[in-house]
């Protein structure tokens, strides 16, 4: 195998009991369901300024949380959920993080009211380059600052670098044909 530089999350991941599953099955690969991106937006707001590591420790309770990520049912969230959510120690307890994700999840029923589904809106606003997108989120959702945008976008396959060319999962990625690669 060809060397993987070091300081890249590859050779970070690989190997790795916790960020090795998600590096060689989720990382980069597209996402078809509106649920699952939505679960990928919720886990990069909530990591900001924390390791992705606590994100992948807290993964399970973000899901139990946020009702699977169920759009239409976060959206209906109100202030006794934002309360439940502040007390539950499985999450990160950050209000803001907490209602940018109650609000986002009402910004994406309204986009699928009138667009169809998440995953149609990131494709008719692709491409773009990372300055684009992140005017664009800035516009439509709430805590979603360039990391943010950029990490979401890496991770879904919107933007290429998720893998070095020479890790391994770099061709399975590019099999599935994420966006990126359609250019």
């Amino acid at each position: 195998m060809k060397e993987i530089p070091a300081g890249t999350y590859c050779r970070i991941a690989i190997g790795d009991p916790l960020h090795g599953p998600y590096h060689d099955e989720e990382y980069g690969f597209p996402i078809d369901s509106d649920e699952g991106l939505f679960e990928r937006l919720v886990l990069e707001i909530n990591q900001a300024g924390l390791s992705w590591a606590t994100i992948l420790r807290k993964r399970e309770g973000f899901k139990k949380a946020y009702r699977g990520f169920a759009i239409d049912k976060v959206a209906m969230f109100g202030g006794a959920d934002i309360e439940r959510l502040l007390g539950d120690a499985s999450i990160i307890r950050n209000r803001l993080k907490v209602e940018a994700a109650i609000e986002n999840a009402r910004r994406l029923r309204e986009i699928r009211e009138t667009g169809g589904s998440f995953r149609a809106w990131l494709d008719r606003h692709h491409p773009r380059d990372k300055a684009g997108w992140v005017k664009l989120f800035k516009s439509t959702f709430r805590f979603t600052g360039g990391e943010i945008v950029g990490e979401f976008l890496l991770s879904t396959g919107y933007l290429p670098g998720a893998h070095h060319e020479n890790c391994p999962v770099y061709k399975k990625v590019k099999a599935k044909k994420p966006a990126w690669s359609r250019l």
